[in-house]
């Protein structure tokens, strides 16, 4: 089980109000209408669990290389509110709370959900020291985005090898926002071409593909790499399943690539 975030590392990214209205359960009902799950106190576990889940994941990846999160990838969350299923904004509290402790200097976030990364964009945006890049559907959720340092618009209907030579694009480009002491992807499976939400057409095999291009990309650059699983919304469960199963079976594999 992961550590809980707590209230000082959820403050270095939210604001008091937000974090003291979503611990006591004082959101208003518009307020919880935006996050999309009714408020309990096992929500709330939950989110904080989550949150600290991806901050285990990149201390871990500081030492080992490469970690996952089984959850995570909560990056519509913003610094007074929360949206789209997502409480609390994992990635940048990890980035704000490493930074403090001094473990790293500085970070990019590579999200790769079909959905803008607006929440983490809005909390880090007009900070050198964190570079958010976020290659997502343009018509998609959500319909006011926050500009990352680096956005990649998709049309409806992107195919694999559409996506991938966007993706290849665009890490060329992080490269050269470098040096980085810590990556953390955001690894959705909702690009999918059968997924309700997604709006792509990217199959399985590319998603794959995807995932061995990041992971090949932060080893090359022996860059620590945190994953956090993020979207994904097929309408049979075992398709989400079989996408997110094979990224932790790519980082496997990537970890003893890389102690070799």
């Amino acid at each position: 089980m992961p550590p809980a975030a707590t209230d000082e590392q959820l403050l270095s990214c939210h604001t008091e109000r937000y974090v003291n209205a979503v611990c006591d359960g004082t959101l208003s009902n518009r307020e919880i209408r935006r996050i999309g799950f009714p408020w309990s106190p096992q929500m709330v576990e939950r989110s904080r669990r989550s949150t600290g889940a991806t901050l285990a994941a990149s201390r871990a990846a500081i030492t080992d290389g490469i970690a996952v999160n089984l959850a995570g990838g909560t990056h519509h969350a913003m610094r007074d509110a929360g949206e789209g299923y997502c409480v609390f904004n994992d990635a940048a509290v990890t980035i704000r709370t490493l930074q403090r402790e001094k473990v790293i200097q500085r970070a990019c976030v590579i999200d790769l959900d079909v959905h803008q990364g607006n929440g983490t964009a809005e909390i880090l945006g007009n900070d050198h020291t964190a570079f958010t890049l976020s290659l997502h559907g343009v018509k998609n959720f959500p319909l006011r985005k926050s500009p990352s340092d680096l956005d990649v618009d998709l049309d409806d209907g992107t195919t694999d090898e559409q996506y991938m030579t966007a993706l290849h694009k665009a890490l060329q480009q992080l490269g050269s926002a470098q040096p980085f002491d810590l990556a953390i992807f955001l690894a959705g499976a909702d690009p999918y071409e059968h997924d309700r939400l997604g709006r792509l057409n990217v199959s399985k095999k590319g998603l794959a593909e995807r995932d061995r291009t990041v992971m090949k990309w932060c080893r090359d650059r022996n860059i620590p790499l945190a994953i956090a699983m993020a979207g994904g919304y097929a309408p049979d469960v075992k398709d989400i399943v079989s996408i997110h199963g094979m990224t932790v079976q790519l980082a496997s594999m990537h970890a003893r690539q890389t102690k070799h």
